[in-house]
């Protein structure tokens, strides 16, 4: 009984499934596949040559524009305005004719104290902030007309 089954079985497979017709959709599809994987690896690979290539583009422009820049300092370091900057700059003390140069002494004790009182005093000012809220609240109210006025009288 077991050989009736296996042979009805392949009666069935051989009539059913492996028909002409079901062999080409088969190949059919095989060959769609293989066309549509060949499509994709394709486009991949296109896709990463594009962004190398626009990659190398942004290079070419950076020093492309490097280059510009390095020819515009080369003519700016060939002016006489430069060449007058760095000769005054290198203290050499060279003036043109009519100017005068003022040498300051360097500031007393009296000075750097009145500096630092004035730094430690705006720094404090910074620290006594009052929250978002409470400045709602103090304008709402009018304390900062109040306090205006205050400084006028």
């Amino acid at each position: 009984m077991k050989k009736i089954n296996i042979k009805r079985i392949y009666y069935d497979i051989t009539h059913k499934y492996l028909t002409l017709n079901n062999i080409v959709m088969i190949a059919a599809f095989c060959v769609a596949a293989g066309w549509v994987w060949g499509s994709l690896s394709v486009m991949q690979r296109n896709y990463g040559l594009q962004k190398e290539l626009d990659i190398k583009k942004r290079q070419l422009q950076i020093l492309q524009l490097e280059a510009t820049n390095l020819e515009l300092e080369k003519k700016y370091y060939q002016t006489t305005e430069y060449q007058e900057l760095a000769v005054r700059s290198s203290g050499l003390n060279l003036v043109k004719p009519g100017e005068k140069v003022l040498i300051l002494p360097q500031n007393s004790q009296v000075a750097k104290d009145a500096d630092q009182a004035k730094t430690s005093a705006q720094q404090s000012d910074l620290q006594t902030e009052t929250s978002n809220f409470q400045q709602w609240i103090t304008f709402l109210l009018g304390g900062t007309s109040r306090s205006i006025e205050k400084d006028n009288k």
